[in-house]
């Protein structure tokens, strides 16, 4: 799931086109421009941290110790707006896991542990302490006493089995969180303070999923609702920051707590920074780049290869108003492809999908349409192979004449029209997508299909429409982007009995017995290294069914913001995303009037390093 494991995020924006401007665009543009300058003149009031009343010998000794990635010159204040590609069909994270929604939600609940940014090591949150019982299927966890919710009420045993009973509700649409959580007992309160949980069967991420997986939620407001619906407003949270205002397709205005009950603990001097974060939504890359450029999104993170090469240059690039900056880090790195549905005949076939990689024309596509900046993605674990190993899987090149013997082999013949057909029913099917800007990739794709006898057509749909068609398997193929995890699971995604449990990211419905027999073998692997020689197997296996047309990956976060910001030595941390700049970056207000200056003379500005790697 998220934070810092299995990062799943199937609605995450991994690649976006740009669109040429027809007239009406240039009139949206300006018109959301004009809303846009209207909402950067709001004031906004500054946050006052009230003094803490605890005592420190309370705290956990880990928090007490300095955060390794935080700036100790960091300050508190100010704000940041994120550009966001889509507004979220809900806020609860619970429900939908698009990243926007992921990192919002993180910010207003908490999990009993955390992980330390540099060693990984399970750190204190909620839960100041833990003990596991030797054969590995007892935890039990002893609450902060100083954890408390916004309303100020104590975070308490029960609401960790309220979250517990809310997730494994199946009226409820947390299916995705299901998975793990099913291995476990309903969990027992011991006192106020401790909770037990305790897994039916040993597994290496048993601890993990309860203790950094699950973000608490409050008994007492959530008791007595209907869950699905709890998607837009969230009064009473634990976490550092609170949602203050919701304009729909508009933005997302989130204000730091200065009564956050962890806000005097030792480990997050340095951190949460902002006193708020505006997450502003823009359907159209093309309308949010020209908000960036004309400073009213502050960081912009850069997922099509056409804006970093053909669209961030001009006068603000050449004299370091906007700094222009790749990170190279040990980021997790997922995939992205189109996912062909296996539950449909048409897909059913090995052979056919088969048929389907070898009529994508990847190094056309990334050479000529994303300007060579992507790597080929050829596993399904790709930073497996980013140091170095040889990865076995072999590259799916394209071949027309291949894919048609292999649509030959599979039963489908050309009819009297050159349409192919098998048993009566002409060869097509429609591709769901959520993003007009990716277009361009499928339209290529479209021509070598036509070419063998393919009819093919694009249904687009906004993102909410989209989620809902893709959780109940409502489609033939659709383009899908995954995030990974440092320490990765496998069962979610590829295990049988969930290709028929709707909401679950086995996308293509695969069912490899094989595979399910490797999933089983790795739960008890406590050796990270040697689990992933199981996941090595499982990619092997998987590959070879082609249940997705993978496409590529990039191995670094390309950065655009404005150099208004004090950033840490590693902007984006160790194993950080662009996510990392909310929690740690802070508002620098010389540097802020320094910039007007720079900009109001024409001058250039400070010099920054265009690429930073971890050392």
């Amino acid at each position: 799931m998220f934070h810092n494991k299995v990062q799943m995020f199937k609605y995450s924006s991994s690649l976006r086109k740009i669109v040429l401007f027809s007239l009406t665009g240039l009139l949206t543009m300006a018109f959301l421009l004009h809303c846009s300058e209207e909402e950067t003149k709001e004031s906004m009031s500054k946050v006052n941290d009230l003094p803490w009343e605890g005592d420190m010998a309370s705290v956990p000794n880990a928090l007490r110790m300095k955060n390794p990635v935080a700036d100790p010159k960091a300050k508190k204040g100010g704000r940041i707006r994120v550009y966001s590609h889509q507004f979220p069909k809900s806020l609860n994270y619970y429900l939908d896991q698009f990243t926007t929604t992921a990192r919002i939600f993180t910010s207003l609940y908490e999990p009993l542990t955390g992980y330390h940014p540099l060693t990984l090591e399970t750190i204190p949150h909620l839960a100041r302490d833990w003990k596991i019982s030797p054969d590995k299927k007892k935890f039990t966890f002893y609450l902060d006493p100083n954890a408390r919710w916004s309303d100020g009420k104590p975070v308490t045993a029960d609401d960790v089995i309220f979250t517990y009973d809310t997730i494994m509700n199946p009226k409820n649409g947390t299916a995705v969180f299901r998975v793990s959580l099913s291995r476990f007992l309903k969990p027992v309160k011991l006192d106020d303070l401790t909770v037990v949980f305790e897994a039916k069967e040993v597994h290496w991420n048993n601890f993990n999923d309860v203790a950094s997986s699950i973000f608490i939620l409050p008994k007492h407001h959530f008791e007595g609702k209907d869950f699905n619906k709890e998607n837009m407003e969230f009064p009473i949270v634990s976490g550092p920051y609170k949602i203050t205002e919701v304009k729909k397709n508009r933005y997302i205005k989130l204000e730091r707590r200065g009564d956050w009950w962890q806000r005097a603990y030792p480990f997050n001097e340095g951190r949460n920074n902002f006193d708020q974060i505006v997450y502003k939504v823009y359907n159209e890359e093309a309308v949010a780049l020209q908000a960036f450029k004309k400073g009213d999104i502050d960081i912009y993170p850069v997922y099509s290869a056409y804006v970093w090469v053909e669209e961030a240059k001009g006068e603000p690039f050449d004299k370091n108003w906007i700094a222009k900056q790749r990170v190279f880090n040990l980021k997790p790195i997922g995939f992205q492809g189109w996912a062909m549905n296996s539950r449909r005949a048409i897909f059913s076939d090995k052979r056919v999908r088969e048929a389907m990689n070898l009529l994508v024309d990847r190094k056309l596509m990334i050479d000529k349409l994303a300007y060579g900046e992507y790597d080929p993605t050829n596993s399904y674990y790709p930073d497996f192979y980013l140091g170095g190993e040889k990865n076995p899987n072999q590259p799916t090149e394209f071949n027309i004449e291949k894919a048609r013997k292999l649509l030959t082999e599979a039963g489908w013949k050309p009819n009297a029209e050159g349409i192919l057909e098998k048993d009566g029913r002409p060869f097509q099917f429609s591709i769901l997508d959520r993003d007009k800007k990716t277009e361009k990739y499928f339209t290529v794709f479209l021509e070598k299909a036509k070419e063998v006898g393919i009819r093919a057509s694009i249904d687009t749909l906004d993102l909410a429409a989209w989620s809902e068609r893709v959780d109940k398997y409502d489609f033939d193929m659709t383009w899908a982007a995954w995030g990974s995890g440092v320490f990765k699971d496998p069962e979610s995604q590829w295990l049988s009995k969930y290709a028929d449990e709707e909401g679950q990211p086995n996308l293509p419905g695969l069912k490899i017995s094989e595979v399910d027999k490797l999933i089983e073998k790795q739960k008890t692997e406590f050796s990270v290294s040697k689990r992933n020689e199981i996941l090595k197997q499982i990619d092997r296996i998987v590959y070879k069914e082609y249940p997705y047309v993978l496409l590529w990956h990039l191995p670094s976060t390309r950065l655009l913001y404005w150099q208004k910001y004090g950033v840490p030595n590693l902007p984006l941390g160790k194993y950080g995303d662009e996510s990392f700049s909310s929690d740690y970056w802070w508002y620098d207000e010389e540097k802020d009037k320094s910039l007007s200056n720079a900009v109001s003379r024409k001058e250039k500005f400070t010099d920054y390093e265009s690429i930073v790697r971890w050392k």
